[in-house]
């Protein structure tokens, strides 16, 4: 390279290097920050560390408080034993006539069971669907919560909660269910402390024996019973699952409630415990292919209204209060009671317009009182209202029996013969009174035999008045009637009301040859852990004698008349029977009543708001359904004739408005006299048509 070429070199080098130092001059300076300024962004920084410092002295003052109240709880909580069963009241356990389990009450509880007393899938279910690192964790997940929140963000709502295993024991043990900011703050000390005070197999002891299940069950023990009637310590993967998705709403997830909703619920806990690794994929799809089942026991479903009588005629002390866990050996027959389902169920579809709203009830008993079964309404689930026991309804010419007992106890005769012809009373206070006989017209001289088996109204008063309200009002009390009666004569008629329960029991005296028999439905009362029962029910059947056998006998004969040639012929149910229609005014309601060798059974009809049923009678359909009801409760048995007693030879003279001689009979004109009547016609104030 030449001289030339470097300097020429040089001087570019000198050009760039005062370029670029020129370059640098030119560069504007920084501004200088003004007073305001440096005011201002000092008093952020000041802040902040006012606050950063604040932010550590509430954190510590948080944690002090959070140890103070851990530390408080750990000293109060009381040994782990003590909080497994917390129930407030027993439960009760009710075996049929033939010793199998057909209803609960109360508050299940199957006994205390530990992790390791029950199946090691029901563990894997409970942890799969509530706590999955319940063994792993302080009480509180931080974790877990964090994943919920993402859950529920994602759901837009409050899809999956966050509490541990150990939060839900603080929350249903020692605090409240109120969803509120205070109650969900206290829960972690609670859970603190329970961390520390038990081991994690005590704290889950604790929630698999106190958490509720559903269909009254407490604890997994009882749930197991409950709805497979085994322990839990057998449950199946399927069962385990159904029983651990029970936690989430244990009412709407009940199998007895909602199957199908069950299984749902309970496929997405096996699939959980999928996730988990506690079952493979194999011992998952299998379990999903054959869901649980309910047990025999819990699928049945009847006698729930039967079960609702027991809890509300037994000992209170036993049933309704007890605090011990009751088994009631009871007289149910769910054959029985699957008979008088049957025949309900045939008679509404085939006569009753489906949107009716009548309803029935039917009471199946054997002559000694014993309860065979029990129909309280359309709707059979527990606790629905109980028409069989509960419906005081007025009784109409079914309570006609009481009266003609009443008479041949004081010496009439099936064979005497009494007048059907118009009758007039004056009721003081009321004005007058005429019986009308359903149909109206009047039948002249009949015997009572016929009289009974027409139901004559006027000879059912007529009656009465010869032989004393008094006599009549306390006869159907020795009966079995508790309800106050009408003090008027129209008490012949079947005015005042009685429960279906009471007017069944009433005909098993007629059937049990006079003797009293209240109708029961227990057989004795065992505390579980106890051999000897605590109560046995005694024999009511060799009770006290309220008819004669004779007036037993002679009364049968007459109400078997009554299902041959009179109101209740529909109601032949091709065996010897014997029995008595009821229909009071406007068809309120409508009766059947009647008894075979074997079983009283009785049917009632009516509408809930009492207005009258159209076109119905109690030789409609009450004797229709009576009989369809006998039919299947008679299959495979016998016929077997009724206790009857001869009628006798007539023991009096034609009785009513005039006799053979025609003269008025001098006891009845005594008691018109007595009453103020006349032989003028009048209105009744009373009850102006009662029944047939």
């Amino acid at each position: 390279m030449g001289a030339n070429d470097n300097n020429e070199a040089r001087v570019s080098r000198t050009k760039t290097a005062k370029a670029a130092e020129g370059g640098r001059k030119a560069a504007p300076r920084a501004k200088k920050l003004g007073w305001f300024d440096r005011v201002i962004g000092g008093a952020v920084r000041w802040l902040l560390r006012l606050a950063f410092r604040l932010g550590l002295r509430l954190a510590a003052l948080g944690l002090l408080i959070l140890a103070g109240s851990t530390a408080y709880y750990v000293v109060k909580l009381p040994a782990a034993s003590t909080l497994l069963d917390a129930r407030e009241q027993g439960s009760v356990t009710m075996l049929d006539a033939n010793g199998d389990v057909f209803a609960w009450r109360g508050e299940q509880f199957g006994g205390v069971v530990r992790p390791g007393d029950v199946s090691p899938h029901l563990v894997a279910a409970i942890l799969a669907a509530e706590d999955r690192r319940f063994y792993s964790h302080f009480g509180v997940d931080p974790r877990g919560l964090a994943r919920a929140m993402v859950v529920n963000l994602r759901a837009g709502g409050l899809v999956q909660g966050g509490s541990t295993i150990t939060q839900q024991v603080a929350k249903n043990v020692f605090l409240t269910t109120e969803r509120t900011l205070e109650r969900k703050l206290k829960e972690i000390p609670v859970a603190l402390a329970l961390e520390l005070k038990y081991s994690k197999d005590e704290i889950l002891s604790i929630y698999m024996n106190r958490v509720y299940l559903g269909a009254g069950a407490t604890g997994f023990e009882a749930a197991a019973q409950r709805y497979f009637s085994k322990s839990a310590k057998f449950v199946t993967v399927p069962e385990a699952a159904m029983l651990a998705g029970l936690l989430k709403a244990p009412s709407r997830f009940a199998p007895t409630s909602d199957m199908g909703r069950a299984e749902g619920r309970a496929a997405i806990v096996i699939n959980a415990m999928r996730e988990t690794g506690a079952i493979s994929e194999t011992d998952a799809l299998a379990a999903l292919a054959a869901p649980a089942r309910l047990s025999r026991e819990a699928e049945r479903r009847i006698g729930a209204h039967f079960a609702d009588w027991v809890m509300e005629s037994g000992p209170a002390f036993l049933t309704a209060r007890t605090t011990e866990d009751v088994r009631i050996a009871t007289t149910f027959d769910p054959a029985a009671q699957a008979a008088a389902e049957a025949a309900l169920a045939h008679v509404f579809e085939t006569s009753v317009a489906p949107d009716s709203p009548a309803e029935a009830a039917i009471v199946v008993m054997t002559h000694d009182g014993r309860v065979r079964a029990m129909i309280g309404g359309r709707d059979p689930r527990a606790g629905a209202f109980n028409r069989a026991a509960q419906a005081l309804r007025q009784t109409g010419s079914a309570f006609k029996p009481v009266v003609y007992a009443a008479a041949l106890e004081a010496g009439w005769s099936p064979n005497d013969v009494i007048v059907d012809e118009p009758l007039t009373m004056t009721i003081p206070g009321s004005g007058r009174w005429s019986p009308e006989n359903y149909g109206g017209g009047y039948s002249g001289p009949v015997t009572l035999t016929e009289a009974l088996a027409r139901s004559i109204n006027t000879v059912a008063v007529r009656l009465s008045e010869d032989v004393g309200r008094g006599k009549v009002r306390r006869l159907a009390a020795e009966m079995g009637l508790t309800a106050p009666l009408a003090e008027g004569p129209a008490v012949a008629l079947g005015v005042s009301e009685a429960t279906l329960v009471e007017m069944t029991g009433l005909f098993a005296v007629i059937a049990n040859g006079g003797l009293r028999t209240p109708p029961r439905g227990i057989e004795e009362i065992t505390i579980r852990g106890e051999a000897s029962p605590l109560m046995t029910a005694s024999d009511t059947g060799a009770g006290e004698a309220v008819l004669s056998a004779a007036t037993a006998g002679r009364l049968t004969a007459m109400l078997e008349e009554v299902i041959r040639t009179g109101t209740g012929r529909r109601a032949d149910p091709g065996r010897p029977a014997a029995g008595k229609t009821g229909t009071t005014q406007a068809a309120r309601d409508a009766w059947f009543i009647g008894f075979t060798a074997d079983y009283v059974i009785g049917v009632w009809m009516g509408k809930d708001d009492n207005e009258p049923l159209r076109g119905v009678t109690g030789g409609g359909l009450p004797a229709a359904i009576w009989r369809e009801t006998a039919i299947r409760l008679h299959e495979g048995l016998p016929p077997r004739p009724l206790r009857t007693a001869p009628a006798g030879a007539p023991g009096r003279a034609p009785h009513g408005g005039e006799e053979a001689d025609g003269v008025v009979s001098a006891v009845f004109r005594e008691v018109l006299q007595a009453l103020g009547g006349g032989e003028a016609s009048g209105g009744g104030a009373e009850a102006p048509r009662i029944d047939r």
